[in-house]
């Protein structure tokens, strides 16, 4: 990769670390649920105007909506909105590898080997840790709720996988479309339309300004930059960047949120990091080697046909390893 391409990489991924300080000073804005509609709505319009037309099955667009953007978003800011650390909840969702590790081993009859589960293994102690930290000082309940947005995340790139989208960004813009509705009705069902109300009326330069962030920064520019690596270098030159996530993160909420970043804090980080980089690295590399050799064979079919679907799957994994 060219120097200006992997600035490019760290780039994408401070502004994906730096956005959980965004996502908490927005909560303090929005109800979290509003938050998050509101999100996807600046995310989808105008650029739903722009992007063309869905490239792959419409079953696919609703299935990574529902479960990325309602499921996974809205547990992860109610889980930050009642009490979760931004730099730990950073942290906490990269496990979403090891999920999705498991649900493709159920769902996609990929076989784990012996270094993806090792990495798997590691992640988890090093969640544990985290637990025990948080566990200290914090909610267990905001902790688990960000544990069960990560495996919200995993089932949403399991469907990914599937859909094999040839466009991330085309991709990701029809996916923000679908939560919007959702959202909206479950805030208005659970956090009341006088909340909801009162939030909307109450927009100024900051609100609007967090809003503008996570849809535009985060989302448009974040999935476009991370898309156009992926179309010039091979998904395992690129997915390494992703673990910079929650280094940004982590340090960004103790340098703006003054949050403590203990030994302890530390050492689960270098754990699930760690674990993380076995984990979802591993089954990319396997996969970079498998095409090398099909094209020394000149087995044109075998990597147009199920490698290529492969090869996307490792680049729809890379493309939301860091992404919130």
């Amino acid at each position: 990769m060219r120097a200006t391409h992997k600035a490019l990489a760290v780039a994408v991924a401070a502004v994906w670390g730096v956005n959980f300080v965004v996502i908490e000073v927005g909560l303090g804005h929005f109800p979290p649920l509003l938050f998050s509609a509101l999100r996807f709505l600046v995310a989808a319009v105008p650029a739903v105007f722009f992007v063309g037309r869905p490239k792959v099955a419409w079953k696919w667009v609703i299935g990574v909506g529902l479960a990325l953007g309602v499921a996974k978003f809205g547990l992860l800011f109610i889980g930050m909105d009642r009490g979760m650390d931004a730099g730990l909840s950073s942290l906490v969702l990269q496990i979403q590898a090891v999920f999705t590790a498991l649900f493709a081993a159920v769902v996609l009859r990929e076989r784990p080997g012996g270094k993806r589960l090792l990495g798997m293994g590691v992640a988890l102690a090093g969640i544990a840790l985290a637990a025990a930290d948080e566990g200290a000082s914090g909610s267990s309940a905001a902790f688990a709720l960000v544990i069960a947005a990560a495996a919200c995340w995993g089932v949403s790139n399991v469907l990914t996988r599937k859909a094999s989208p040839p466009d991330a960004l085309n991709f990701m813009v029809w996916v923000s479309v679908v939560p919007v509705l959702p959202l909206l009705g479950l805030s208005l069902a659970f956090e009341g339309p006088d909340a909801d109300a009162a939030a909307v009326r109450g927009i100024d330069l900051t609100g609007a300004g967090v809003v503008l962030y996570v849809a535009w920064v985060t989302t448009v520019f974040g999935f476009g930059a991370w898309g156009w690596l992926l179309r010039r270098h091979p998904a395992s030159s690129v997915a390494p960047f992703s673990l910079l996530v929650p280094v940004f993160g982590m340090s960004s909420a103790a340098l703006f949120l003054d949050e403590p970043v203990g030994p302890l804090r530390c050492c689960a980080a270098a754990l699930v990091v760690g674990g993380v980089a076995l984990t979802s690295l591993t089954s990319l590399r396997s996969l970079t080697s498998w095409s090398v050799r099909s094209k020394g064979k000149g087995a044109r079919e075998q990597a147009e046909g199920p490698g290529g679907r492969e090869r996307e799957a490792a680049t729809a994994q890379a493309g939301g390893a860091g992404h919130s």
